[in-house]
């Protein structure tokens, strides 16, 4: 039963899901942080959402279902260089996209720069060593939260920030439960995901 809901956790709060809360967050939780008009906000957030959480997760899956990849899981260091090689090249694409909008906010392809440095570290690490792409993924979001709260005073951060201390400590928890990774795995991962993004933002925002 433990197993199962730990298994459910890391599924549902994957780390390609951290895009998508960090977009929505700076879409809709703190409308003064972008320049978009509210009626393209959506279409970017759909966009945002196919190109760093459904065509990956979908390219993964498939993957997995020809053999490439053993387990959705990937328990080896083997079982991740190719999903996340192929994932950073869909988020720098993504960006690219998103430059080449110059009637878009620039918050969007530079914020999403930001991420894609976190995620072409976590695959190039990943060709030698097992780091923990789910708390990358929370480190970063962990570190956005901070930034909007302190570069948004009207942004109300208490809850937001606990929901996501308590879900650091949820997915990290879930992960050592499986076996999945080492505390260091665990802790490195936090550190580089939250140190990437705390720097990347303030610097967008400087």
């Amino acid at each position: 039963m433990l197993r199962s809901i730990a298994l459910l956790i890391t599924a549902v709060f994957q780390p390609l899901l951290m895009p998508t809360l960090v977009f929505g967050l700076l879409l809709f939780a703190v409308p003064q942080a972008t320049s978009i008009p509210e009626e393209f906000k959506y279409r970017i957030f759909f966009l945002i959402v196919l190109s760093t959480l459904l065509i990956p997760m979908v390219t993964i899956i498939g993957f997995h279902l020809s053999g490439t990849v053993k387990s959705l899981h990937m328990p080896e260091v083997k079982d991740r260089k190719l999903p996340f090689t192929i994932t950073a090249l869909y988020f720098l694409l993504t960006t690219w996209f998103l430059q080449q909008k110059t009637d878009l906010d620039p918050i969007l392809w530079l914020g999403m720069m930001v991420i894609c440095i976190a995620v072409v570290l976590l695959a190039v690490v990943s060709f030698f060593w097992k780091i923990s792409a789910h708390m990358i993924g929370l480190g970063g979001l962990l570190a956005v939260v901070l930034v909007l709260g302190r570069k948004f005073p009207t942004f109300e951060v208490l809850y937001p920030l606990l929901g996501v201390l308590l879900l650091c400590g949820i997915v990290a928890s879930s992960r050592l439960f499986l076996q999945a990774h080492k505390p260091t795995e665990i802790y490195t991962g936090l550190v580089v995901g939250f140190l990437v993004c705390w720097l990347g933002f303030n610097w967008i925002w400087a």
